[in-house]
């Protein structure tokens, strides 16, 4: 299932690949809730990318993904979690979920973010401890405080 990867430092120079990464990604669930705007999906990644708080997921020697966590009020804000779409499914999502978490949890950070509704990469979410602080009709917002315990799903996955 999942091969080998590492995470790397982030750079100015990855926005533009990640953008298309955000774009192609989030089109399905963007579609679905009636939200797609082709310049719009890449223009929010742009004004948002901080390289500093960014690290790019690599398998192969390729790019497969990229999460940011950075500082908030009240602990670390989890976004721009992306996996290249041939690169889900495969348990990737939870090892590099479970590396940032561990990161999170030494830190004592309580951490959030948010999901489109209706979108699979909640279930990731809530297997490793996430629960819905809030929502409304396009956003789940999650929370997950530091050391929250993961799912027996997940931890089956893991060792599996």
């Amino acid at each position: 299932m999942v091969g080998e990867w590492v995470l790397r430092a982030a750079v100015a120079a990855d926005v533009e690949v990640i953008a298309e990464l955000r774009a192609q990604v989030m089109r399905p669930d963007l579609e679905r809730l009636g939200r797609y705007d082709e310049h719009r999906v890449r223009r929010r990644l742009r004004d948002s990318f901080s390289p500093e708080h960014t690290s790019v997921v690599m398998t192969g020697g390729e790019l497969a993904g990229c999460v940011t966590v950075r500082p908030a009020e009240g602990g670390q804000w989890l976004e721009h979690f992306y996996l290249a779409p041939r690169r889900q499914g495969q348990g990737l999502g939870s090892a590099v979920l479970r590396t940032v978490l561990e990161r999170t949890d030494a830190q004592g950070a309580t951490v959030r973010l948010n999901v489109l509704q209706g979108s699979a990469a909640r279930r990731l979410y809530e297997r490793h401890g996430f629960v819905v602080e809030t929502q409304d009709p396009i956003d789940v917002f999650m929370r997950r405080p530091p050391g929250a315990t993961t799912s027996p799903a997940a931890k089956a996955s893991a060792a599996g």
